[in-house]
């Protein structure tokens, strides 16, 4: 057996339907398209949704809620991930990038007070919430607010 003699198991491959190739084939003058009608003309067909006139189905379904376009997105990070840090080493968006914490930084980083921390850190976070404040300064670290 040769790479080029490999040939498809019969009947998995099917012959491309060559249309508008003459009365005897079958498939000649209207090319499988019909008589007239919108389809039947050359770039003729209907967008994607189209029925017919009809209201089509994504206007005829209500609208539920709405985009708040002032919404203020932060890149989150638990109390108990900065566990990974050394002890008295700075916590900054360039640190949490290199381990991994935060891969995108949408308005800035927000530290939540998820779990629990054993390690003196100095963290440099656009926010930190009350509850994770409480728990960085009762294991001995600082908070920076950029």
């Amino acid at each position: 057996m040769k790479l080029q003699e490999i040939k498809p198991v019969e009947g998995a491959r099917h012959y491309k339907k060559r249309v508008g190739r003459g009365t005897g084939s079958g498939m000649g003058k209207t090319a499988t398209r019909g008589h007239k009608g919108q389809n039947a003309r050359s770039g003729g067909g209907v967008r994607p949704g189209f029925e017919g006139g009809q209201t089509p189905l994504f206007k005829r379904l209500p609208k539920r809620g709405f985009s708040n376009v002032n919404r203020v997105e932060y890149a989150v990070v638990n109390v108990s991930d900065l566990n990974v840090f050394e002890a008295g080493s700075v916590v900054d968006v360039a640190a949490l990038k290199a381990k991994g914490l935060v891969k995108k930084v949408y308005e800035g980083v927000k530290v939540l007070g998820n779990g629990e921390i054993n390690v003196a850190l100095t963290v440099k976070v656009t926010k930190v919430s009350e509850s994770a404040k409480q728990k960085i300064s009762a294991a001995g670290g600082t908070i920076e607010v950029l």
